[in-house]
């Protein structure tokens, strides 16, 4: 992967430094967030079949590793903040590799499926391109992508001390789809509410 410029690496990197030095709150935030409904929406576009290689793509602390190991799956994670890459190994068992979004280095179809949960998001948006020419070359033929991002309509800054991209729909599918993806479909989380009052985008593609 081609190295970012200096300011678009420093845009990421205060974001680690962010979730670094909150590491255990965060965990404490979000263990308990019941994700189980984008975790099936991998599963369920890979069809019968498995147990899947699969890559949890900013995997945090380890809770949907967790998830799809206990299911049988061989399930790996890549993760930048240091801290969350200690807690991920150790809470789940599982592979943890220590990379981030402007420097990755997957080896080439490897993978069944990929999960990006809440994560993607906080790839500047001139990198995003390049970031999931990666994910795509990662990905086996008929490999699923999953993304799931914070909605918005197209705000790019900081928020709360973290850099992110809030994208609506018509550009998140743009950017995605130009990049060699398929679109399976799309849904708004959370459940039980009106699209337009859901804060959040989950998407399931194909590599064709």
């Amino acid at each position: 992967m081609s190295q970012p410029s200096p300011e678009l690496r420093a845009l990421l990197d205060a974001t680690l430094a962010f979730y670094d030095g909150r590491a255990e709150s965060f965990w404490a935030a979000t263990r308990d967030h019941d994700v189980a409904q984008n975790r099936e929406a991998v599963l369920s576009a890979l069809g019968v079949g498995g147990p899947w290689t699969l890559l949890d793509l900013g995997c945090g602390p380890g809770r949907d590793l967790k998830a799809f190991a206990e299911r049988g799956h061989r399930v790996i994670g890549v993760e930048a903040v240091a801290r969350f890459v200690t807690m991920a190994r150790a809470y789940s068992g599982c592979e943890v590799w220590q990379q981030d979004f402007l420097a990755l280095d997957l080896p080439a179809g490897f993978f069944d499926g990929i999960y990006a949960n809440a994560s993607l998001f906080h790839v500047p948006r001139a990198s995003l391109p390049l970031v999931l020419s990666e994910l795509h070359g990662a990905l086996r033929t008929g490999g699923v992508f999953f993304a799931s991002n914070p909605r918005g309509a197209g705000e790019e800054g900081y928020r709360e001390g973290r850099y992110g991209v809030l994208y609506d729909w018509p550009g998140w599918r743009e950017v995605v789809s130009a990049a060699g993806f398929e679109e399976l479909t799309h849904y708004y989380r959370p459940a039980g509410v009106s699209a337009e009052q859901a804060r959040w985008i989950a998407s399931v593609w194909r590599k064709a």
